[in-house]
Order: structure tokens, then sequence, then C-alpha cells
């Protein structure tokens, strides 16, 4: 019987550049050689989609747990009922038998009540639970005003609340989690509690705690004040547990109090832990926790993204059939009124508008690049600068730049089926999905080799004819253009190019192979 092992990437205790493999344990198809029954996963997040989206959280929320449910585990999921939720369209009802709840908040008692749905699946449906307070939750915005753009004065509140009626839910409705996985700074609080609060209850005395970060930036600090609220022993409150500089920090507690932490990506695993360019201020406390950390890739759902069946594209087109994608790019020009220049290579971005993304980088080169025989189309909103920048390089190029300031999904499904190349210049990106739908619609992706796209991105060679895309090591504009100048040399020789677009249409980051990862660090925690 052929079976698959799987490896897990830890960092050597004496230097965070070089690694360890360690096998984890065999995970077999169709059978389970660890645990007679199925895995009983209870996913915690902010937002998940189809509900409730901001970003990339979403998705991978949405994802994994019809992932983890197709390999044969019991999984059900945890979200904020919010305003913004279409309770009709997605058949939200109530959840009965279940009363309130009472949930404390600080001094005070705060009513949580239920609703719930099913997540649809194409194996078992994966139930999904809405924690209902209309205080919290029943306004425009999920983190922010949608008025202002500033954070809710009382977000630690709002989540302070969340993470704790998630326990009081699952006790009342006797469901037993093998493993509670949480997912940012917005449930890290829920860790804590599980070990702190919890620990002694029978009920989740053998549960164990994944704690997932998607972006360390966003960590979730509030002011001491707040950790009256929290209901967390003082003991708690020191640089061992969750203060931080004085503040209470929620992402900090997830780290803390895991049995295990993962992020999204290999590569962004260590520069997390080894760089307070990418750490901020947490490196400390990710190495001192190196032998819990681990890089598990997100996949990306193929039944939405694939230039084969997507219903948003003109044309669509598979690796035998793929001079049919100039089709999509003729429409991509169309859309943005560009001009039709037979021989021109088109490129694409999608993305927010920010530091993080590269657009300083973009602003560096965007004039020199236009001396060059190419087009740009760029989807995406963010800062006003940017916003500016690209208004004034559309504006001077008017047949070569194509500029949308927002979001529309069937266009960014157009952009990947139309570009030639896809640019991510990213600061740092945990993991990044565009890069990989990219790969699929025959799209080259030029990248900075950080994070996940460092991971699902192998530069091309073309003496060996190997590689997916193109990358650049340094933050630097002329590293940013030169790579750029390296793929255009390529486009030129077309049946070089033509290699280079197949190469990464073969590639398979499907969340099938992510999810039997995550199986394997569920496993390995219950046998401890």
């Amino acid at each position: 019987m052929e079976t698959t092992v799987y490896c897990q990437v830890v960092f050597d205790s004496n230097h965070w550049n070089s690694y360890v493999v360690r096998r984890l344990p065999h995970i077999f198809r169709g059978s389970r050689s660890l645990m007679s029954r199925p895995i009983k996963v209870f996913f915690v997040s902010s937002e998940v989609d189809p509900y409730a989206k901001t970003g990339g959280l979403a998705d991978v929320a949405g994802a994994l747990p019809k992932a983890l449910s197709a390999l044969g585990n019991e999984v059900r999921v945890a979200l904020p009922l919010y305003r913004s939720i279409n309770e009709s369209k997605f058949k939200i009802r109530d959840l009965k038998p279940l009363e309130s709840i009472s949930v404390p908040v600080g001094s005070v008692s705060e009513i949580a009540t239920f609703k719930s749905t099913q997540l649809d699946s194409t194996t078992s449906p994966v139930q999904v639970y809405f924690v209902r307070n209309d205080r919290f939750f029943r306004r425009d915005g999920l983190y922010t005003d949608s008025q202002t753009k500033q954070d809710f004065a009382d977000n630690d509140e709002r989540f302070i609340f969340f993470s704790r009626a998630v326990f009081e839910m699952l006790k009342a409705l006797n469901w037993q989690a093998d493993v509670i996985h949480c997912n940012d700074w917005q449930s890290g609080l829920a860790v804590a509690y599980l070990k702190l609060i919890y620990r002694d209850n029978p009920f989740f005395q053998r549960t164990k705690a994944v704690f997932t970060i998607h972006n360390l930036a966003y960590q979730g600090r509030f002011p001491r004040d707040t950790f009256e609220k929290t209901g967390l022993p003082w003991s708690t409150f020191t640089p061992d547990g969750i203060e931080f500089y004085g503040d209470v920090n929620f992402l900090k507690a997830g780290i803390v109090y895991a049995d295990a932490v993962t992020t999204v990506s290999r590569k962004y695993a260590e520069e997390i832990a080894s760089s307070s360019e990418y750490g901020y201020g947490l490196e400390g406390l990710l190495h001192a926790r190196r032998n819990s950390v681990h890089g598990i890739l997100n996949g990306i759902d193929y039944s939405v993204w694939s230039p084969e069946t997507d219903p948003l594209i003109p044309q669509n087109y598979t690796i035998k059939s793929i001079a049919k994608k100039k089709l999509n790019k003729s429409a991509l020009r169309k859309k943005f009124g560009l001009a039709e220049f037979p021989t021109t290579p088109l490129l694409g971005i999608i993305s927010r508008l920010a530091n993080q993304k590269g657009f300083d980088l973009l602003e560096d080169i965007a004039w020199k690049l236009m001396s060059h025989d190419v087009q740009l189309v760029v989807l995406g909103t963010g800062e006003p600068k940017y916003h500016a920048m690209l208004e004034r390089l559309r504006q001077q190029f008017p047949d070569k730049v194509g500029v949308f300031l927002g979001f529309n999904n069937e266009l960014a499904h157009l952009i990947e089926a139309g570009s030639d190349m896809f640019l991510m210049p990213s600061r740092y990106e945990p993991c990044g999905l565009n890069q990989m739908y990219s790969l699929k619609y025959g799209t080259v992706p030029i990248v900075r080799a950080t994070g996940g796209l460092d991971d699902t991105i192998e530069d091309f060679d073309p003496a060996t004819k190997k590689g997916t895309g193109f990358k650049f090591t340094q933050y630097d504009a002329q590293e940013f253009l030169n790579a750029i100048m390296r793929a255009l040399e390529t486009y030129g020789k077309p049946a070089l190019w033509k290699t280079v677009m197949t190469n990464g249409m073969k590639k398979d980051f499907s969340w099938e192979t992510s999810a039997k990862q995550y199986v394997d660090l569920y496993l390995t925690l219950l046998k401890q």
C-alpha cells in the first residue's frame, strides 16, 4: 500500500536560517491509524466567506473547514452575527432549543443568543454558528466604522465577548471539541480562556488549542484597563503572559497559550520569528516557541478559481487550449479602454493599495516602466496617495494604463484570465493567494521572495526551463524593475514563455494538501 509522509518544518535552536525536518505521523487516505473516530474541530474566526469578509482570513475560514470535513472530520465554525450578513440569503435560523446565555465582560454581563446554518460542501456540510449581540455586532463594518474609517472604540469588549461566548455555547450544545482552532487577534483570547478559565472544567480538559496567525501586523493591542474586562487572572498580565509594553495584546495571548501556533506559509514562519521587521515586537516570543510554530501554506479553491470552469470570464480554456487565453486579454483591454496592441504584454495587479503590497516600489518605477512596450491594469483600493498616483499614470498613458479604484469580483477574475503577468512586489506577504490563482490561469507571477510568495513561486531559469515565475529578493525598486525586464525578455520568446505558463498551470495548491497537514498536526497534539 502506497502512503504519503508529511514533513513538518521547524527551526534549528541555534540558527534561524537553517531548518530541521522531522517526520510527522502518517495519514492514510480513507483510514485513521491514530484515532478510531473523526477529529472534532471547532473553528473560531471573526470572519468567514461567504458570510462576512474583509480579507484572506475569511477565505481560509470558509475553505479550510470544508477541506477538513472532506477528509472525514467533524468540523463546526463560529463567527459573530454582523449586521451585513444576509440571514435570508444564507438560510440562517435560530439555534433551538439553545436559550440565551449570559457572558461576562468585565463587571457586567452581556447576553448572547445564537443562530445557525450550514456551509455548503460537496461532501458533508459544515455547521456554522453565529454569535449574536446587537449592541456589539449590529453596526456597519466588522472592525471599523464605515463612515469614519476608524476602529470601533469597543473592539476589545466585542471580541472578549465573542471569545467567551463560544465556550458557553459549546457547553450548552454539549458538543465536545477535540481541537479549538482560533484565528488572528480577534479570537486570540479564546485560547487563553481555554487554558486559564476552562482548564478545570472536565468538558474542556482534553481539548487542544491551535492558533493561526494570518497577519502578525494586526495584534489587537489595547490599554491596560482592558485587562480587567478579560476576566483573566492578574498573574497573566506579565511579559511572559499577555502584557505587551504595558498594554494587553490579544494576538500574543493566542501565541502564548496555544498548544500549537501556525502561520500561513513556511517562509513567513521563519520571517516573523527571526526579524523585528516582520515580527512587530513578538519575534522573541515566537523564537522561544519555535518548536511549536508550524508553517502550513494556505490552499486555494479550484472550484472557484480555474480557467477551465470559471463562469466569470468570456472564454474558458485549459493547458491544452491555452491559446484561447488571448480572447480574455482582448476583453480585458476593452473593459479598461486600452489600445489593442497585438504583441504588447499586459501586466495585472489586484491588491490593497498600500506600502505593504509594494506600491512604493511601483511608484518609483511606474514612469520608467511605461517607456517600454507594456500595458498595466490595476484593481484595488487603499491609501489615497496611491489612488492619486495611479490616476496620474492613467491620465498620462490612457492607451497603456487602466485603473479601477475599488473591488469587483468579476473584474478580478477577468484580470487573472486576461493578463500575461501578475505583479506582487510585497514588502511582506504571509501567504498570498493571487499568485496561486495566477499560476492556474497561466498568468506568470512577478513577486518579491517573501513569505508565501517565496514558498509558491519558483524563479524561472531559461537554461533548464524550470520555474513558474520571476522573483527578486531585496526590497528595492530597481530589483523589482529588473525582474519585470527578465520577464519581458522571456515573453519575447513565445516558445519559452509558453513553457513558463504551462509550468505554473501544472501546479497544485488545492486545500486538500493543506488540510492533510492540519490533520497531521491535530493528531500529533491529541497524542500528547
